[in-house]
């Protein structure tokens, strides 16, 4: 019978008064009001007009026979587990860096300046280019220094952002460095400025697609890392495995390394060491001392 007109209608009584909400019968009704529980269609069968009629005239004294429902637990590996929370911020400081100023943090502004300056200075001077360029077949020239020092940068960018808005501010102030360092170098060498403008656009793009390449490697396993570095760092010239096995390698060690430095002493010294690139034992894991400094975080 038709639902809109003729005897099925509205308009007719009889059936159409049976029925709940006058347009929809009970048995289906029922079954989206279970639905809407979370019960869902496992709990009963309404399929037969028998089981509909034992449905609505159940006594309240012999509950129907119900199926147990069955959740199965969510496991979370690594990549699943969940990040903190992030940090709780007031509403003038959300508009402040909408506007794309900084806040209020936590320690002065200048003494992450200095510290982030010091961070870099140790990427760049602590880091031993020779024997990289050697083991690595690297030329002596100044994008090979940079394809090192970016990946070094890129190492405590990782490690920085995992220390709220002040790391974040941190993590500015060291790639800013980055580039005015750049920039003087090539003063010095004696690069036209034009050719040297030309040459640090065309490294800014090179820097920001190797930070996504080397997020994806350190996320994922040995091969991805290894594909990225071959891509970013040896720019696809190294058809030697074992150099390939060396880099993943000191990638790994070095972010284990800086995972167990006390956050607050990198806010306020900015003081690293890196771990050398060939050692007798890779795989132990060291944790460093923390670093001494005056009460104004110098």
């Amino acid at each position: 019978r038709s639902r809109t007109g003729g005897a099925g209608g509205p308009e007719a009584g009889g059936e159409g008064q049976g029925k709940i909400g006058g347009g929809m019968s009970g048995v289906p009704l029922l079954r989206v009001v279970l639905r809407s529980l979370g019960i869902g269609g496992n709990v009963l069968r309404l399929d037969t007009p028998a089981s509909s009629r034992a449905l609505l005239h159940a006594s309240p004294g012999h509950p129907l026979p119900v199926r147990a429902v069955h959740s199965t637990p969510t496991f979370y590996n690594v990549k699943d587990t969940a990040q903190p929370a992030e940090e709780e911020v007031g509403t003038f400081t959300k508009l402040v860096e909408a506007l794309g100023f900084t806040g209020p943090l936590k320690y002065s502004k200048w003494k992450i300046k200095i510290a982030g300056l010091r961070m870099y200075t140790c990427c760049v001077e602590k880091t031993d280019y020779e024997e990289l360029f050697e083991r690595c077949n690297l030329p002596d020239t100044l994008n090979s220094w940079f394809l090192v020092a970016q990946l070094h940068v890129w190492m405590s960018l990782v490690r920085m952002k995992q220390e709220g808005r002040e790391g974040k501010y941190m993590c500015k102030y060291i790639v800013h460095s980055m580039w005015e360092d750049l920039e003087q170098r090539g003063k010095v060498m004696r690069i036209e400025s034009g050719v040297l403008k030309e040459h640090i656009r065309i490294m800014t793009q090179n820097f920001y697609a190797a930070i996504f390449g080397y997020d994806e490697g350190i996320l994922s396993d040995d091969r991805v890392l290894a594909a990225s570095l071959w891509r970013h760092f040896f720019s696809k010239q190294c058809e030697d495995p074992r150099q390939l096995e060396l880099m993943v390698e000191y990638v790994r060690k070095q972010m284990q390394y800086l995972d167990s430095m006390n956050g607050l002493d990198l806010l306020l010294t900015g003081e690293i060491k890196w771990r050398p690139l060939l050692e007798d034992n890779p795989q132990s894991v060291l944790k460093p001392e923390s670093p001494a400094y005056n009460d104004e975080g110098l």
